[in-house]
């Protein structure tokens, strides 16, 4: 895909914001807003982890600032807001920090609770409330919360990581209904089955990638721009009348769960017709 291909996104010039940009799906929004004329602002509590991200997008012919920054301390936040402004006010949020970690409920220590839900969850809205100030002085706004096909489908023996994105769904809703008169708009991207850093231990696993792709409609594993797309677009001036709404990002898996019940005679392949004249669900 060529810069021009962006252009249709009216981001030029704009100052976006990108926690947890030294990941993955990070680094894929953050060179999507580059190729899109956007000035950038990349925070992550790693900053090593930015400083290859950051010359990408320099060779992009981007403006950009890379901040050490940890989601969960407010202090932290406000002094990267305030480093923001060099570049001007801030048009775009993306809330894509994430943390991931194994335990059973049954007995996950309440650190390890309060641990994720601090990133995944609290240190969304913290994000949101304090550049969203920003945006109040512009008069308008977006932000797009990067959730998960878990916040739907429970994801058992992960601690609180589905609970966490299914908060920043209803998160994103409240602050579209709170903030939509001020000219700012809410929305999530959720993707389900894609290669990041974070995920790509599953993959390394044999046999992983074949048996999750064999249940994906579309017959593969997203990638990291899959999801990129999805955010530019919410971002953009192209979704100017969508707020509080939620883009799923799985090649289709989250409609085929009628597939996996048993239906004899209703199989792939079977012939039209047959005894079963009633509903087969």
């Amino acid at each position: 895909m060529s810069d021009r291909d962006f252009d249709w996104l009216n981001l030029r010039g704009r100052v976006c914001v990108v926690t947890g940009a030294g990941g993955g799906l990070g680094q894929a929004v953050a060179l999507g807003f580059a190729r899109a004329g956007a000035r950038l602002v990349l925070l992550d509590r790693e900053a090593e982890a930015m400083a290859g991200i950051a010359a990408e997008v320099e060779q992009c012919g981007a403006e950009v600032l890379a901040l050490a920054c940890d989601v969960t301390d407010p202090g932290s936040l406000e002094a990267a807001a305030v480093q923001a402004r060099e570049l001007g006010p801030c048009a775009v949020l993306v809330n894509n920090a994430a943390l991931m970690r194994p335990g059973p409920l049954e007995t996950l220590p309440i650190t390890e609770w309060n641990a994720l839900l601090a990133v995944n969850l609290t240190g969304y809205f913290l994000a949101a409330q304090i550049f969203g100030r920003q945006m109040r002085e512009r008069g308008d706004g977006a932000i797009v919360h990067v959730a998960s096909i878990s916040g739907r489908h429970p994801q058992g023996f992960s601690g609180a990581y589905s609970v966490s994105k299914a908060g920043i769904v209803m998160l994103s809703r409240q602050l579209a209904t709170e903030w939509g008169p001020a000219g700012i708009r809410s929305n999530v991207v959720s993707p389900g089955f894609v290669v990041t850093p974070l995920s790509q231990p599953f993959y390394d696993a044999p046999g992983v990638r074949e048996c999750r792709s064999a249940v994906v409609p579309l017959g593969r594993i997203g990638a990291a721009e899959d999801i990129r797309d999805a955010v530019l677009y919410l971002a953009s001036d192209r979704a100017a009348y969508v707020t509080g709404d939620e883009i799923t990002v799985d090649g289709g898996f989250g409609r085929v769960l009628m597939n996996l019940i048993p239906r004899p005679g209703f199989e792939a392949g079977a012939s039209f017709g047959g005894s079963m004249q009633r509903s087969a669900s």
